[in-house]
């Protein structure tokens, strides 16, 4: 991919995105963009003294983000997991991305608060 083209990303994906999910695809259907993010094989912090072993995906989640030039957004999210072979448990990154309750980012949450308080008064 061009420089150009992953600085763009930077802008319109959610902060720090790039480091964890490459760009698989991204589409226009009709008033929606729907942009793929694959998650990356690079082991969580938190087990890196455990030897993982990549065992594929969890099913992909859809998240609402901000629009863009009037376009809906929809962040389509293939998260990866991981064998434990220390504990043969199946591990996986620990996320904080989606607001909680919801499927938005928090960033988009945050913005429609703030904006409710300006239309409701």
């Amino acid at each position: 991919m061009h420089e150009s083209f992953n600085v763009l990303l930077k802008l319109i994906l959610p902060e720090s995105i790039e480091e964890y999910f490459e760009l698989s695809d991204a589409k226009k259907e009709g008033d929606v963009i729907h942009i793929y993010l694959k998650e990356l094989n690079n082991i969580p912090t938190e087990y890196s003294s455990n030897k993982l072993i990549s065992k594929g995906f969890f099913d992909e989640i859809t998240i609402q983000d901000f629009p863009i030039r009037g376009f809906k957004v929809l962040l389509h999210v293939t998260r990866r997991r991981w064998l434990n072979e220390d504990t043969g448990k199946v591990v996986y990154r620990n996320w904080d991305l989606v607001a909680q309750g919801t499927r938005i980012t928090k960033d988009f949450a945050a913005f429609l608060k703030e904006f409710s308080r300006y239309t409701s008064s």
